[in-house]
């Protein structure tokens, strides 16, 4: 697929079945020694062999994201739960949860329902060769915000230990803020792509067995000698702009955050005498912040790898067609268990996510009794305490 602005998707056999340049069908088989390094005929070998159940895998690690992603919304959401890095991250998973929406039907029509190795009249009519053009365009815009949150995350964390809240009114500011940088994040990552999606463009094409027309990308020519300038300029904009600063910023902010949680963590253990509520208190804090650099981490390891190639594609002659291309589905799939695996992070690192979810759904489900309720929500005792003790932020 395009998520990164990018034709990145292969094609089993026919690894550019959907270009306008008439590049179809190129079997490792076919391509010589000359033209091809054994190291991209062993690329174009592996994504041969894995084109044929990326769609499939897809598809079930997007319906497994898709769901979990509703849980993570509708835990952060409550009412003892909001915080501004929680709401930074309900609208992560909002993000995530249209990339996937989009994927699925995309990978059931171009992997799962037709064949892999040529083109067709139903595989590459009209109205799913512009669904596609949507879906390129829709996942770039989204996979752009879901980093850029991931960055907005991070700073403010770290403002956050470098500053704690004191008080209501502090906290409601300090959410303020955080949703109109979100909504910033949103409406400037649309904005900025609007060159993105006006070089994607489909072509009429004949098709050779029927003589009927069917439709393909249009060819960027990418690491070509006559690529266009506006083709290059829009790649390197993205590249540096969408992958390259915001691994950047989250590097910078996530060594800082690791930083200031072992000088405070020292400082608190000095002054304090660490007993009961303080141990909560630490304890929890500590976790919650391991638990957004473990996000943080799962961005940079996804994200950094995706910059770096498209910047070799746009400077490296073939380097597009040889190892991008083959490489497309591995992108894929790496980014959309990073989209679907928050939920388990939360679960596993965050006492107060994890026991808000129980008793949402399944505490609730399981016993029906009449439960305490707070702010509108129920809660246990352990809950109560944990709200009182941890981390505002």
């Amino acid at each position: 697929m395009l998520r990164n602005g990018l034709v990145a998707i292969t094609g089993g056999r026919c690894l550019q079945w959907w270009f306008s340049s008439g590049k179809v069908c190129r079997d490792v088989s076919m391509t010589s020694n000359h033209s091809v390094s054994e190291f991209s005929e062993e690329l174009f070998t592996f994504a041969k062999s894995y084109a044929f159940f990326h769609g499939y895998v897809s598809i079930c690690v997007c319906l497994f994201g898709i769901v979990t992603n509703i849980f993570n919304i509708t835990v952060l959401t409550r009412n003892h739960m909001k915080t501004p890095v929680n709401q930074i991250l309900s609208w992560l998973a909002v993000s995530d949860i249209i990339t996937m929406l989009s994927y699925v039907p995309f990978a059931s029509h171009f992997y799962c329902r037709h064949s892999l190795d040529h083109r067709s009249i139903d595989k590459n009519s009209h109205a799913w060769m512009s669904f596609m053009i949507f879906h390129i365009n829709l996942a770039a815009t989204t996979h752009t915000i879901s980093i850029w949150l991931c960055v907005l995350l991070a700073v403010v964390r770290y403002l956050h230990i470098r500053s704690p809240t004191k008080g209501i009114s502090s906290k409601i500011r300090r959410m303020k803020q955080a949703k109109i940088m979100i909504s910033v994040i949103y409406a400037a990552s649309t904005v900025f792509l609007i060159p993105n999606y006006m070089s994607n463009e489909l072509l009429p094409a004949k098709h050779q067995l029927s003589n009927t027309t069917i439709y393909v990308l249009r060819d960027l020519k990418l690491g070509k000698n006559d690529t266009e300038i506006l083709v290059l300029v829009n790649v390197w904009l993205y590249a540096v702009s969408a992958k390259l600063i915001p691994c950047l910023l989250m590097s910078i902010f996530g060594s800082l955050l690791i930083y200031n949680i072992h000088v405070k963590l020292r400082q608190r253990r000095k002054v304090l005498q660490i007993s009961g509520t303080n141990s909560i208190r630490l304890s929890e804090h500590s976790r919650t912040t391991k638990m957004l650099l473990a996000v943080i981490i799962l961005f940079l390891v996804t994200e950094l790898p995706q910059g770096i190639l498209i910047v070799c594609s746009a400077c490296i002659d073939n380097f597009f067609d040889k190892v991008y291309i083959p490489l497309g589905d591995v992108m894929d799939i790496v980014a959309l268990v990073n989209n679907a695996v928050n939920f388990i992070l939360y679960c596993s690192m965050s006492t107060k996510f994890r026991e808000t979810f129980v008793h949402l759904f399944i505490h609730c489900s399981c016993f029906k009794t009449t439960r305490p309720q707070e702010n509108g929500y129920a809660l246990t005792e352990r809950m109560a305490k944990l709200d009182s003790h941890s981390n505002n932020n």
